[in-house]
Formats: C-alpha cells, structure tokens, sequence
C-alpha cells in the first residue's frame, strides 16, 4: 500500500479550556480529494492553519511525503509543495490578477521581494502567472484590477496564486463561500479538472458540491473526526447524520 501525501497524527491544540482539534488523524492519499466537513466551530479552520504552519499544535505530529514537517515554517512547507486558499480573499485588489500570481511565484522562487516592477518585467515570471491563469480560466482578465473582479473571479484567482507555487497539496478553505449558483457550479468545474493534477484537501460546507467531487470525507464535530470514508458511507452514517447532516438531502451536482 502506497505511503499517504499527507499524514495527520493525533493532532491537538487548544485555546484556553477549549480543545480546537482533538487527537485528530487523517489520511490523504496522493492524487486524491480529501473533504473535511463539520459544523460551524469544529475546528475545521484550525486544522488547516496546523497543517500550513500558520498555527502551532499542541501535541501529534504532521508528515508530508514521508516527511515529519510538525514544526516546520509556513514557508518552509510552502517550498516543500504545500499551498493554502483562505475563508477570506488575500489578494492584492489594487493590483491586476497577473500581479498577484507572479508576486506568488516570485516569493516561491526565493527571489528578492523588492518591488512590484520586478515580477512584472521578469518573463519567467510573467509566463508562470498566465499559465497558471489559465488554468482557472482567467486568462484573459489577467490585466484587470483585482478590485474590478468579480467576488467569483476572485476566489478563482486564488486559486490560481495557489498554483502558481507549484503545490503537491492544495489545501482550500470554503472556496465556495459566498458564491452564487452560477459561480459555485463554475468553481465545482474546476475543481474537479485540478484534481486530475494535485492532491487537494477541500474544507467545504456547501454539501452538495463535496459530494459530487470528494473521494473520501473526514467528518470533524467538536474537534474530533467521527467518521472517514467514502461519500456514500458518511451519507448513510447515523452518527454524522445526528451530528452534522441531519435530514440534509444531498443531490449530486453534474457540472
């Protein structure tokens, strides 16, 4: 059997007397799209800031690649291939989406952050940035203000930032929230051709679109993980239902 991409080991931390990620392990295999689903204050949040190294644990250990990467730096995991998407837009909104994807790949690289000019007059650069726009489909918005995106095309430009550090785990944090229908089956389309290329973990609560493309589904409540498997199985699991999905009827969403 096949060494996971991602190892997650009893993993903990605290806030005070509340416990944000209890004894947490999971699995995420290589090539795989891994959902982390849960209702609002499970820690969902607080496991993806451990895992980029934005957030310290308490205790449990992380492995990427076979790599014990617990006490590394956010930026020291970023160079080893893992690339985080936030609840909240980050970008840069008065400069355009080219901008903002080469300044990823700039830092990513190890060149000196000097000035904004740099990454636009480097070509290297500057053909990463309309690859990796490309693959988002949003090459041809890449000279317009991030300001002037629309809330849809910004998400996807985070994506695409993400990209373009050329990430063997994509980890993203509700890309779908507050999306329309239009956008959200958008986003759902593209997901589902960046999984054919990296390995992503989803934290998602728009349920029908983690079931139409999740390969497994780890179920986190209060912090610990009561279930992990298939979407069919957590579909039909008591437990999450009682705790998460209720009468929820989720309908598989064809992009």
């Amino acid at each position: 059997m096949a060494e996971p991409l991602l190892c997650v080991k009893d993993l903990v931390r605290r806030f005070g007397g509340i416990t944000a990620t209890d004894r947490v392990s999971l699995d995420v295999a290589q090539g795989e799209l891994h959902a982390i689903i849960g209702p609002n204050g499970a820690g969902k949040t607080t496991l993806i800031s451990q895992l980029t190294g934005h957030l310290a644990p308490d205790s449990g250990s992380i492995s990427l690649a076979g790599r014990d990467i617990t006490h590394l730096p956010a930026w020291r995991r970023s160079a080893l291939g893992l690339a985080r998407s936030f609840q909240v837009t980050s970008l840069l909104l008065d400069f355009t989406a080219a901008d903002n994807v080469a300044l990823a790949a700039q830092a990513h690289d190890g060149h000196s952050f000097r000035f904004l000019g740099d990454a636009r007059k480097e070509r290297g650069l500057r053909d990463q940035a309309l690859a990796a726009l490309q693959r988002v489909g949003l090459a041809e918005r890449a000279h317009v203000l991030v300001s002037r995106l629309s809330h849809g095309e910004q998400r996807e430009l985070e994506l695409a930032v993400a990209l373009a550090t050329r990430p063997q785990l994509l980890l993203l944090d509700e890309p779908m929230a507050g999306l329309g229908v239009t956008e959200s089956a958008r986003m759902v389309t593209l997901l589902r051709e960046l999984r054919k290329e990296v390995t992503i973990v989803l934290v998602e609560h728009d349920m029908e679109a983690v079931f139409a493309l999740a390969d497994r589904i780890s179920v986190l409540v209060y912090g610990r993980v009561i279930a992990s498997g298939a979407p069919s199985e957590i579909r039909q699991n008591e437990e999450v239902k009682r705790a998460y999905l209720g009468d929820q009827h989720v309908v598989v969403r064809h992009a």
